[in-house]
């Protein structure tokens, strides 16, 4: 989850009216046309049981981005520096300091801003991000933003993305293999060696290798 990257207004604080909207529910017996909904077809192919995040490829400058995290706890759309590199677009990086805060509120200071067009399911959309140069395990990160411009619905539960289109509903499928990859946690495990003032002697073994 990131939290920020919001521009901070400026000048006099308005005084804000508190508004409480209420819904009226109803159910249906029927799906309307065009309606976004998953079923077990859906996850078809996917290791169950599971608790993995939804990570997508996509098309950016006409080169396939892999690990894109999807993020909707995220206000922010972000990308690695070295990926804006490959992509051989530095050059558009506009200067642009901004404090992310994760949910363990630690910050990460962007180096700029890049407005890149994203193709996903031959679906393109110009979208601004933040560069950062932080080493993270995915190489972008698609938040609220991204997915409010799309009107996009993900499901972590059946690793699958759908918005729609003039031309129908368009299905992108998680790939969970590389999921797995990325956000595997290390196992932690001690090894015999003699105790010292320093602490304990610990060593990580990655399992992804």
């Amino acid at each position: 989850m990131i939290i920020g990257g919001v521009d901070v207004p400026q000048g006099p604080m308005l005084k804000r009216t508190k508004v409480s909207i209420m819904r009226e529910k109803w159910t249906r017996d029927y799906v309307p046309k065009g309606t976004l909904f998953f079923n077990d077809e859906d996850a078809e192919g996917i290791v169950k049981p599971h608790n993995d995040a939804l990570v997508i490829s996509v098309l950016i400058n006409k080169s396939r981005v892999k690990r894109v995290l999807i993020d909707p706890g995220s206000s922010s759309n972000i990308i690695r520096s070295r990926v804006v590199e490959q992509l051989g677009l530095h050059d558009q990086i506009v200067p642009a300091v901004r404090v992310l805060n994760g949910f363990n509120m630690a910050c990460e200071t962007t180096k700029g801003e890049i407005s890149l067009p994203v193709n996903t399911a031959e679906t393109i959309q110009e979208i601004k991000l933040c560069v950062i140069e932080g080493d993270i395990r995915y190489n972008a990160l698609f938040g609220r933003p991204w997915i409010h411009n799309m009107r996009a619905v993900p499901s972590t539960l059946h690793q699958v993305l759908k918005f729609p289109t003039l031309g129908g509903i368009k299905i992108v499928y998680g790939e969970q293999p590389t999921t797995n990859k990325i956000f595997t946690v290390n196992e932690v495990i001690s090894v015999s060696t003699p105790l010292t003032s320093k602490g304990l002697g610990l060593v990580a073994r990655d399992e992804t290798k």
